[in-house]
């Protein structure tokens, strides 16, 4: 892959930006100001793709009123304790950089993924690095082939930066259709990119059959392996393609601390991948630089809280049984859930469906995909779900 000079990168750096918008900004930041943009034109959808479709909420209410806050998949059980002290005891430091701990907290991933320091880039989020990645590999356009649906972060930057998706359908019992995705990859394709578990499905793809894809397909192109998912799945880790990084395999995995560490708000990922690769990508746009000291210091302090986490995800599994055991008695034919949240068809229009829900403060969000209106409910505290289910109970009515 070839990079631009560095002559040109503030340039071209600076068209991208504009041509991105609010790309920029935090996830639930860009979902607010699509959502009110959407609203104030009347819009029925908050995008249109060709095939995936989010509906519009009635309103965007504040959220601190809301009984049951189901719509980003965050961890309702928030940071652990230990992280938040190291945050309020790091606070202190804010008057100088960080990046001495910021490489201590490097040192720390690479070993507990395995792989060399120099292996593992930071950022604030990885979906951060999802956008950095689409930057790099599509200033000069070429495809991108990913599931349909899928977590359209990479996507719709590659597609802003001057790429095409090549969206192939997931298979009918909703993994990643491998045999397609590789038969799709042509002379164009710059980049693979795999969500596992997926979003907004929330299933998972049989690990041995992707680890062989990836082995084979990385030979020709790059695999992205998006897994901010992966320790909420029944397997866990044991799911991971972060072993062929290891191999040197050509292959970047990434990870997050918004889900099973409860820390979306502090903002904190990494990808770990070839070290050339990584190098391509920080020469253009420094992943560890917008990570400050105080979420350095938490997400230190959460990955030595193994107790902690171990309890957020049986928490978050005991409310995802309760959820699928009440959506089963209701009669809905849910995706099987690998995450901390669930995907059901709903049998009225999205936008009516949303309306209804958000009238009794219960937030979710709503899609149109395969010629059908689908409910994504992130999973709560227990009495959030009991809300949800109450909503529910009243709509059906």
């Amino acid at each position: 892959m070839t990079i631009q000079t560095t002559s040109s990168r503030r340039t071209w750096l600076k068209q991208s930006a504009v041509a991105m918008g609010a790309m920029a900004f935090a996830p639930q930041q860009i979902w607010a100001s699509t959502v009110k943009e959407a609203q104030q034109e009347g819009r029925k959808f908050l995008y249109h793709k060709s095939t995936f479709n989010e509906f519009t909420p009635p309103k965007l209410p504040d959220l601190s009123t809301v009984n049951a806050r189901l719509v980003w998949n965050e961890n309702p059980h928030g940071p652990s304790k230990m992280a938040a002290k190291a945050f309020q005891k790091a606070v202190w430091d804010g008057n100088h950089y960080s990046w001495s701990s910021l490489d201590d907290l490097v040192k720390k991933i690479a070993t507990y993924e395995g792989v060399k320091e120099e292996q593992v880039m930071m950022a604030p989020g990885s979906s951060d690095l999802l956008e950095k990645t689409a930057l790099v590999y599509f200033q000069k356009g070429g495809n991108v082939v990913s599931a349909d649906p899928s977590y359209m972060s990479l996507v719709s930057v590659a597609k802003a930066a001057g790429g095409a998706w090549k969206a192939i359908k997931l298979t009918p019992d909703y993994q990643h259709d491998l045999p397609a995705m590789e038969a799709a990859i042509d002379s164009d394709t710059k980049l693979v990119y795999i969500t596992n578990p997926n979003n907004p499905t929330a299933t998972i793809t049989d690990t041995e059959a992707l680890k062989s894809f990836c082995r084979r397909v990385s030979r020709k192109v790059p695999v992205f392996v998006d897994e901010a998912y992966i320790e909420l799945s029944d397997g866990g880790l044991a799911n991971s393609m972060v072993p062929l990084v290891a191999e040197g395999c050509n292959i970047f995995v990434s990870r997050t601390f918004s889900k099973i560490h409860g820390m979306a708000g502090l903002r904190l990922g990494y990808m770990l991948g070839k070290t050339e690769s990584l190098n391509a990508i920080n020469e253009i746009t420094r992943g560890g630089m917008g990570i400050t000291g105080p979420t350095i210091a938490a997400g230190s302090a959460s990955m030595d809280d193994t107790e902690y986490l171990t309890s957020c995800k049986d928490k978050l599994v005991e409310a995802r049984n309760y959820t699928t055991s009440y959506l089963t008695s209701r009669g809905f034919d849910f995706m099987p859930s690998q995450t901390n949240f669930v995907m059901f068809p709903i049998d009225m229009p999205g936008d009516t469906f949303l309306e209804n829900i958000y009238d009794r403060k219960v937030v979710v969000r709503a899609f149109k995909f395969w010629d059908q209106d689908w409910c994504r409910v992130s999973m709560g505290t227990m009495k959030e779900m009991e809300y949800f289910k109450d909503a529910i109970d009243a709509i059906l009515v």
